[in-house]
């Protein structure tokens, strides 16, 4: 444990060789307690919350020379949100993955007691939701478009237009962009819809493509080989470098589909 916050690694050993075994029964006790005031809603200082679960990152590690990889778990989003809200001086960017975030400090720059107090705070999930914007993308469902989709509704047990009726109801979130520039991974997919990546991905997947991967659905920004089953495209641009802002989405924001 080190200034809070606990160190993947071999820096987890060295950093906790100065303790007793005295004073790691004390630390324990002390976790075990604040965890259980965490289940009933408690703020550590006796505060009042909204009665969301408060969560902290189990561990950091280093990833080259100024890169902190944060594990997150499910509270990727909203650890990501408190980070930006905090605007550190110390951090150039934080870049949300699946379970975890990537810090990059500042050249020259360590990881300041700012830094290791916004890693090791606890969150109050309600208080630290994301609030991005609210998209509608068009798209054409099904064939030449969606050379998948009938083998996942049938695999769903859903006829054709149920599951495009599924998939289109439900307000998505992205969760993070990654594989291309602008490729977002929406996160909310009904279980039924669910299934693992295409056992041969194809050579080539048409930009605007709405495709499906395990609990994920996504859009391919580009042209080129992908894996994920693909049920449809859209016209929308995902990633233009000529536009202030690349992205046309970024974690946080909101997407519903809607059937052209």
């Amino acid at each position: 444990m080190v200034d809070g916050l606990r160190v993947c690694g071999a820096a987890a050993t060295s950093a906790g060789v100065a303790f007793t075994l005295a004073s790691i029964s004390i630390v324990l006790l002390a976790i075990r307690r604040i965890m259980r005031n965490s289940e009933k809603g408690l703020h550590p200082m006796g505060k009042q919350t909204t009665g969301q679960p408060l969560i902290a990152p189990t561990c950091w590690r280093w990833v080259g020379e100024r890169g902190l990889r944060v594990e997150t778990g499910a509270m990727t989003l909203a650890r990501y949100a408190s980070l930006l809200s905090r605007n550190l001086s110390d951090i150039e960017d934080i870049i949300p993955a699946d379970g975890s975030l990537l810090l990059i400090l500042r050249r020259a720059a360590r990881v300041s007691p700012e830094v290791r107090a916004a890693l090791s705070a606890l969150l109050d999930v309600a208080q630290t939701a994301v609030k991005g914007k609210r998209h509608e993308i068009v798209v054409d469902y099904g064939g030449a478009a969606g050379p998948d989709l009938p083998a996942l509704a049938k695999r769903a047990g859903m006829s054709v237009a149920a599951y495009i009726d599924c998939h289109a109801a439900t307000e998505y979130t992205v969760a993070f962009l990654g594989f291309q520039p602008g490729f977002p991974y929406l996160q909310g997919l009904p279980p039924t819809l669910q299934a693992a990546r295409r056992a041969s991905p194809r050579q080539q997947v048409a930009a605007g493509s709405v495709a499906i991967g395990g609990p994920y659905t996504g859009i391919y920004p580009a042209g080129g080989p992908g894996g994920w089953h693909v049920i449809g495209r859209t016209d929308a641009v995902l990633f233009d470098p000529e536009r202030p802002a690349p992205a046309l989405l970024i974690p946080g924001d909101r997407v519903r589909f809607v059937p052209a």
